[in-house]
């Protein structure tokens, strides 16, 4: 013989049938789910035989009582009532309990009494054509029809033409996700609602999942329902998910325990799915009806609209902030080239053929302890702000600062056939430019400054290096070592070069062979040559 479980004050309502093992408790996996403060996620446990139920306490924090008094193991018979934390439910048997009268099923339908409606642009009536909050002419339709006659359904109408107004005001895609799930619970009789965006590879990734207390709900959406929603571009109502023919095999749901449930996708612009919207329950069936589900389409169609364009915004923020990242170090033509790519902020690199200028002025320590560091701030700027000009007027990028010192780089993440050729005229200009600064701060009376310049020419491994939090587009190895040793071997107003460089030139200038120098890392000394001016 089975028992029940029926709720006093409350709507659980749980069978139990004779010879199986059930736990109470405020986990959505528990057998007997009950979310209430007061009952712990693993509460009790039931053994049920035929004639009663041993019902042993889990050391539960509000406790187990048994018609009043507190047990820690007991056995409860027909008529007793039995309360976990303080939900009350009162023992009866099965047979006891008269179901209330159901229609005729329809033959046709599958078991579970399940909906399954196509959604389309025209049936969820989307309102983004004039960018402006506020429904169309066709959810204000579906609004009559579902507000008809009840108070509840007058509260539904009121949220939903506010939430046309609420989710323009979200500030970003996750914030305005969490709006559209508060939205949920103040609507529907719900117990878990779920969002899932599909990503970039046509995965549903779960964004908003949690209960109506607010408490994260791991795994709520049967992936079998989601399927069918964004496979068929179908809303989905159902009765009784876990007897329904359309999701036998649908583990999930088993495991989930869920009764009712109803799922319909977010559909954008060109009917492009974007997710799906789930609400559930797990205590009872026949929970939702058609008018819901008729309601959550038109609750989604805004939902939709509303994401699709939090997505579009937030993608423009980040790609504006990524081009103003990349700004700072590339001409702003190769920047928006980037900032437009897919992988522009992510960790890895590859190798590329590279031309590396190194430049750094000749005696910095000494002139600064003669200089207050607001002039020292002063002339490193305007002589910066000169160097980066001429590195970015050739097509080069400017790899760092390090110290008073400029490197910058041609060929990645983008080469060009004459990329040495650019890094020669921009060394020769960075000489122009910084003879011309000097004669300004001469006139001025400020101190003077000299610099030498190393290039070289070879393979480096390119690519944003760091973490998650902090990336720097870089090009590193020997081929950058190297320059950066020419530099320091470059006198006041020389432009030093290696051969390997020299080799690449289409236009050379006029050059000094000078006697090879060894290197640190070089077994051999190294052959290089004075740019003359």
């Amino acid at each position: 013989m089975s028992f029940l479980l029926a709720g006093i004050d409350n709507e659980y309502r749980f069978e139990l049938r004779t010879g199986t093992t059930m736990v109470v408790g405020r986990a959505v996996n528990s057998d007997c789910p009950v979310v209430d403060a007061t009952v712990s996620r693993r509460h009790a446990e039931m053994v049920v035989t035929a004639d009663q139920i041993h019902v042993t306490d889990f050391q539960s924090s509000n406790g187990s009582h048994l018609n009043g008094t507190q047990f820690e193991t007991a056995v409860v018979k027909h008529g007793d009532t039995l309360t976990f934390g303080k939900v009350a439910f009162r023992v009866e048997f099965a047979a006891d309990v008269v179901a209330a009268p159901k229609p005729a099923p329809d033959p046709s339908a599958p078991s579970g009494a399940t909906v399954v409606r196509p959604v389309n642009s025209g049936s969820i009536a989307l309102y983004r054509a004039s960018g402006q909050a506020g429904p169309s002419g066709d959810i204000k339709a579906a609004i009559k029809a579902a507000s008809t006659g009840a108070d509840k359904d007058q509260k539904k109408l009121q949220i939903l033409l506010e939430i046309a107004k609420g989710l323009t005001s979200a500030a970003d895609v996750d914030t305005l996700l969490g709006k559209v799930a508060n939205y949920a619970f103040e609507i529907f009789e719900a117990d878990r609602c779920a969002i899932l965006l599909i990503d970039d590879n046509g995965q549903l990734q779960p964004k908003i999942s949690r209960d109506k207390r607010g408490e994260d709900a791991p795994a709520v959406v049967p992936m079998s329902i989601a399927r069918l929603c964004t496979e068929e571009k179908s809303a989905v109502l159902s009765d009784d998910a876990g007897a329904d023919d359309r999701f036998k095999g649908g583990a999930s749901i088993l495991m989930q325990k869920v009764r009712g449930a109803m799922c319909v996708p977010l559909v954008g612009s060109e009917e492009k799915v974007l997710g799906v919207l789930y609400v559930d329950n797990f205590i009872s069936t026949h929970r939702f009806t058609e008018d819901d589900l008729d309601f959550l389409i038109a609750f989604a169609s805004i939902a939709s609209a509303a994401t699709e364009n939090g997505q579009f915004s937030d993608k423009i923020r980040q790609q504006a902030q990524v081009r103003g990242n990349f700004e700072r170090f590339f001409t702003p033509q190769l920047a928006a080239r980037i900032a437009n790519s897919a992988d522009a902020i992510k960790l890895g690199g590859e190798k590329r053929p590279v031309a590396v200028l190194f430049s750094d002025i000749r005696g910095f320590t000494a002139l600064s302890e003669t200089m207050n560091p607001d002039a020292m701030a002063k002339l490193l700027t305007e002589y910066f702000t000169e160097m980066v000009d001429c590195v970015f007027h050739h097509g080069g990028t400017l790899d760092k600062f390090i110290g008073d010192a400029v490197m910058a780089q041609w060929g990645a993440p983008i080469g060009e056939p004459d990329d040495t050729d650019r890094a020669m005229a921009a060394a020769m200009d960075m000489m122009t430019a910084l003879d011309a600064l000097n004669l300004r701060w001469t006139a001025a009376g400020r101190p003077t400054v000299q610099i030498g310049i190393g290039l070289n020419f070879g393979e480096a491994f390119a690519g944003n290096i760091g973490s998650e939090r902090r990336l720097e587009y870089t090009v590193i190895g020997d081929t950058v070592n190297t320059a950066s040793r020419l530099c320091s071997v470059a006198k006041k107003g020389e432009i030093i070069i290696s051969e390997d460089f020299r080799r690449t030139l289409k236009n050379p200038p006029a050059l000094q062979p000078l006697e090879p120098v060894p290197l640190k890392g070089k077994t051999q000394p190294v052959p290089i040559f004075l740019v003359k001016r």
